[in-house]
């Protein structure tokens, strides 16, 4: 079982990193959320040092090692926690990690669902499972100080958004008019990400 890693960053994809250990090149997969706060973890040699995840991916025909990576222990023991809700598995939790964990672990504390709603892959009835599930166990990760990150997530969302607006009013929309059209296709698809797929969902949301 390995449960730490520690060698030269090689290379970032977008939800793992690959580690070089001595000529053994090592891809361990990373939640969105770590995956940037990486860029500033890199010590003077190049290196990384990696909490662990190791389980082994059960295919028809094959069993697959995986490693899924943190920042600390206290990270992947809210991970361990997430994937005993029903029907989320380790690869789905890794995905959802799209917001800090301190984010996360408040929302299912406080059972909010607009906030787990949003995360990859929750829809509502997986929402009300994690509430079920871990509501009133998980305080202690809503004292994690990732608020940075939090805050850099919320930029890039309004990012988004803003330029979703601005071209709703080149297309002569009135701005509350647009203001509304946004929310109501944010509140229909929340996992959005980008201004183009925003308004595909305002246009559907039109078309309907």
């Amino acid at each position: 079982m390995i449960i730490e890693i520690e060698g030269r960053l090689v290379r970032k994809g977008d939800d793992y990193v690959v580690i070089d250990i001595q000529g053994i090149c090592y891809q361990i997969l990373v939640a969105p959320i770590i995956l940037e706060q990486l860029k500033n973890l890199v010590n003077k040699d190049g290196k990384i040092k990696l909490v662990t995840y190791h389980y082994m991916q059960q295919d028809p025909s094959k069993s697959i090692p995986v490693l899924i990576g943190f920042l600390n222990e206290i990270e992947k023991d809210f991970f361990e926690k997430f994937i005993t809700v029903s029907g989320i598995g380790p690869k789905a939790a890794l995905r959802a990690l799209s917001k800090p964990i301190s984010i996360i672990a408040r929302a299912i504390d406080d059972a909010d669902m607009k906030t787990l709603r949003s995360l990859p892959g929750i829809g509502e009835q997986r929402a009300k499972e994690i509430i079920a599930k871990l509501a009133g166990k998980v305080g202690k990760y809503g004292l994690i100080q990732d608020k940075t990150q939090a805050i850099k997530a919320e930029k890039k969302d309004e990012v988004f958004k803003g330029e979703a607006l601005e071209i709703l009013l080149q297309l002569q929309y009135k701005r509350n008019e647009a203001d509304t059209m946004i929310e109501k296709a944010l509140s229909r698809a929340p996992n959005v990400a980008t201004a183009e797929a925003l308004l595909n969902e305002v246009y559907k949301q039109r078309k309907g």
